[in-house]
């Protein structure tokens, strides 16, 4: 399967964030090609908060990861921010793959935070947030450990800017690999399954590090079995199942009112 061509376009309104259109992903060949995703379409305005349903399998963390251009998708079109993910496109419509270092500048404008929480562990809190800030963007230690502070106390850690990740707990790591996210001034954040590593006592601390950010205006993309959260905070929820979106919409409309027996079956499994 190709890239899609004529799909490619800056999004149609430029409320949105993001823009994924038909995008398809294959992993694999031949027999052995597992069909993840099967042409999904997702809009994402500016300052709005998504969040992705579904069960185990379904595509959702593919879904982000291919947004984020950590997966290459195999057929469609990914635009953030008006950017065309990956590709550029030549005088002639024809599409060219982005040299890795291109892709990397692209991808550093998104931040993601992952089910496990992948700290330095040589580093402290205030070490970890200010590594790719001085690395990737080359702002001067100085500048980079003031900002690291500020997040540091956003996510409510200040007590804990010079501890190393083993001696903090999972929801600890969490909020700090959060406010790592945040350092590099991301115009997106994507959460794939952010609480799903954590001791249920442990939850209700990051998920509120993410409704503060929901508040402040930053546009969000949330893959989570959190209901509740979905139901507070989100804009637009999105039922995932089997490589395709099956509902979307308000969360009023989707999770107390769904129309498709599978969000049904779903809801009434997870509630």
């Amino acid at each position: 399967m190709s890239v899609v061509t004529d799909s490619v376009a800056a999004p149609a309104d430029a409320t949105d964030m993001v823009s994924v259109r038909a995008v398809h992903k294959v992993f694999g060949h031949g027999h052995d090609a597992v069909h993840v995703l099967k042409g999904v379409d997702l809009d994402v305005a500016r300052g709005e908060v998504t969040v992705i349903l579904g069960p185990s399998g379904s595509g959702k963390s593919t879904l982000l990861r291919c947004i984020n251009e950590l997966e290459e998708i195999t057929g469609g079109s990914v635009v953030v921010g008006g950017d065309l993910m990956g590709y550029r496109k030549d005088a002639n419509g024809t599409l060219h793959r982005l040299h890795p270092k291109a892709v990397a500048k692209q991808r550093s404008r998104i931040g993601m935070v992952f089910q496990r929480f992948h700290l330095f562990p040589h580093m402290t809190a205030l070490e970890n947030i200010m590594e790719a800030p001085v690395q990737v963007r080359g702002l001067s230690k100085r500048a980079a450990k003031k900002r690291a502070m500020e997040l540091i106390e956003r996510v409510g850690l200040s007590d804990r800017m010079d501890h190393y990740p083993a001696q903090l707990s999972g929801g600890q790591q969490q909020r700090v690999a959060i406010a790592r996210a945040l350092a590099m001034d991301p115009e997106l954040m994507l959460f794939d399954e952010p609480t799903s590593a954590l001791d249920p006592e442990l939850v209700g601390e990051v998920l509120s590090v993410m409704q503060d950010l929901a508040r402040s205006g930053m546009t969000m993309i949330v893959v989570t079995h959190e209901i509740g959260f979905a139901r507070e905070v989100a804009d637009h929820v999105v039922f995932m199942d089997d490589g395709v979106i099956v509902e979307s919409g308000p969360p009023s409309a989707v999770l107390d009112d769904p129309q498709e027996q599978r969000t049904q079956d779903f809801l009434a499994h997870v509630l």
